[in-house]
């Protein structure tokens, strides 16, 4: 596996990451078994994987313990990245407001420390800016943790370009994570620009789409009742429809490459920066030999301008997220 440096830090892991979520919490489908998912982060372990994204809202809880025992025997080896940001009950049922007070920020370091099984967190993510914290003082919390050796890392998610600034005044950010694949590109127009100025590594969430950009969805796809791609504007039938250009787009360049849509999806994002490492979700091995895959295709020049002027016709239909989510982002 290839390995990258986020931004103009020391932290260096492997070009592909695994977000870790769907394996305890069933955003796009019934999580995995346990033990099964235990033995796929050792897998993934295996074949290079060092960056494993988790977060405390997760279950809640339940990712975090999962990731914890998973990764225990080869802490080494790896790199743990985890969020705080959210207002849970400490049985983990009650989710309430966002809540990045410094006191709260402090409660969840340690409480994720204890759960990841670890005694450092190497990357700490706000998961989502508090209205009603100023973003100085969530930077100086991670600031004296940093400080105090549980922390080796700040990140930041979802956050606006001003934002972005004003907490890197105060600790440097290492990490901004934000949804950014093929037919989600509103990042260009600020977020990578200011990562680039500051030196900030970009690690894309969703980057093939929340699975469209597989190919094995289209506007017949039926999903199971939970699943929260049902809520999401752009996935309803006919805004899928309408984006299976991107998938058609990704097919072509896919057949020359003897690659999968994914896998090109993967590819055209490392082939963007240097320092951004995508973290595509599963709970299946043959996934993660695939999303690994992608790290060896070489995209060529030209390649990218056809992708980019074919896809520069390509306006996608839909918001990425209902709209009470939506405006939880960009703050």
């Amino acid at each position: 596996m290839q390995k990258r440096k986020l931004g103009r830090s020391n932290l260096e892991l492997s070009a592909i990451g695994l977000g870790c979520m769907g394996m305890s919490k069933g955003y796009y489908h019934t999580p995995g078994d346990r033990q099964e998912m235990v033995a796929l982060l050792r897998a993934a372990v295996d074949r290079g994987v060092t960056l494993f994204d988790t977060a405390e809202v997760y279950g809640p809880f339940l990712n975090e313990k999962l990731v914890g025992e998973a990764l225990a025997p080869v802490r080494s080896q790896v790199v743990l990245a985890t969020k705080f940001g959210f207002d849970i009950s400490p049985d983990g049922k009650r989710l309430g407001g966002l809540n990045s007070r410094p006191d709260h920020i402090r409660e969840v370091a340690h409480a994720s420390l204890h759960r990841l099984r670890t005694d450092v967190i190497d990357l700490f993510y706000q998961h989502r800016v508090d209205p009603g914290v100023p973003i100085e003082d969530v930077a100086g919390t991670v600031k004296e943790l940093i400080r105090e050796g549980k922390v080796r890392h700040f990140g930041m998610s979802e956050v606006s370009a001003r934002t972005l600034r004003r907490a890197h005044a105060v600790q440097a950010v290492t990490a901004l994570q934000s949804e950014y694949s093929l037919w989600m590109r509103e990042a260009e127009a600020e977020l990578l620009p200011t990562c680039e100025e500051l030196g900030i590594g970009f690690v894309p969430f969703s980057p093939v789409g929340a699975g469209f950009l597989t190919g094995t969805i289209d506007e017949n796809t039926k999903f199971e009742r939970t699943d929260f791609r049902n809520l999401v504007p752009r996935f309803t039938p006919e805004a899928r429809k309408r984006n299976l250009a991107f998938v058609a787009l990704l097919r072509k360049v896919a057949a020359r490459k003897n690659a999968t849509p994914a896998q090109v999806a993967l590819a055209w994002l490392l082939a963007q920066k240097a320092w951004i490492v995508p973290i595509p979700g599963t709970t299946k091995p043959h996934r993660i030999e695939e999303n690994i895959g992608a790290a060896s295709i070489e995209l060529t020049a030209e390649d990218l301008r056809e992708i980019a002027t074919a896809a520069s016709h390509l306006p996608a239909t839909g918001e990425r997220l209902p709209e009470p989510l939506l405006r939880m982002t960009g703050k």
